[in-house]
């Protein structure tokens, strides 16, 4: 199913988010959250997506393909780490929801603003990988 066809209104609400968070998240942390998120929730369309847009921007290969081991990896600052982490909370949410160390750590290196504009991209990125995976959206056949 092509959720834009068929239901043009929700897809371009989520468009919407998408714009915002473009506007307002540092293009490097929304493609590393972008990344992480479509790596944990299994999306091979949107990991093929967001590892190219990144890579076209001037990311290095080696920091792309370090963010599936991103705990164990020394490419990150802390910025970038808080916002891994909080990516991978948000994204597995348990019946817990985000444990307190990380949003703590998160909120000690990013603004209250920042945070809720990174909370944002977190969210919307699941939201675009839900639709992607379930509408078993292919990946191009050319990059």
């Amino acid at each position: 199913m092509n959720v834009a066809e068929v239901a043009p209104q929700a897809y371009q609400a989520v468009l919407g988010l998408e714009k915002y968070v473009r506007a307002n998240v540092g293009h490097t942390v929304l493609e590393l959250v972008k990344l992480r998120a479509s790596m944990l929730n299994g999306c091979a369309f949107c990991v093929d997506m967001h590892s190219r847009d990144a890579l076209a921007a001037g990311e290095s290969d080696r920091r792309l393909f370090a963010v599936a081991t991103w705990r164990e990896a020394p490419f990150f600052d802390e910025r970038e780490r808080t916002a891994l982490a909080l990516t991978d909370a948000v994204t597995r949410l348990g019946e817990h929801g985000v444990p307190d160390d990380v949003w703590d750590a998160a909120a000690k290196v990013w603004s209250e603003k920042e945070l809720a504009d990174l909370l944002m991209a977190i969210a919307t990125i699941n939201v675009w990988n839900r639709i992607a995976v379930t509408c078993r959206t292919e990946l191009p056949a050319e990059a």
